[in-house]
């Protein structure tokens, strides 16, 4: 299963974002909520924008894998999402609004285009 490697380097990237959110507690000293923090607040942001979306969106490409989407096509949306995730995590931890777009627009394709695929090949 294709989409396995992916979803098992998403939660590597979870990992990594839940540690960066210690990370910045910790350096901050700031045990619960943000304080008003930006700079935790960036990172508690993108930790839980992943968890909105990643999970759902694994999903989906599970399911057309499993549908019998082909290996390249499970690549490329499994790739991109990763990519996506990576871009949209930098544009909210650095401000880079160019970089968040560019993940948000990566992760919403990876939705659309594995929803559509769930539709139009349910029968084959």
């Amino acid at each position: 299963m294709i989409i396995s490697t992916y979803a098992a380097l998403l939660a590597f990237y979870y990992v990594y974002l839940s540690f960066n959110v210690i990370k910045v507690r910790r350096k901050e000293q700031i045990s619960l909520g943000d304080n008003g923090n930006l700079k935790l607040q960036r990172a508690v942001r993108a930790h839980a924008n992943f968890m909105e979306y990643v999970p759902f969106t694994i999903i989906l490409l599970f399911l057309a894998e499993y549908q019998g989407l082909a290996s390249h096509y499970c690549n490329i949306l499994g790739a991109a999402l990763l990519i996506g995730r990576v871009f949209h995590n930098l544009g909210i931890v650095e401000a880079n609004l160019k970089y968040r777009q560019i993940g948000a627009v990566a992760t919403f394709l990876v939705m659309a285009i594995s929803a559509f695929l769930l539709l139009v090949t349910r029968d084959s």
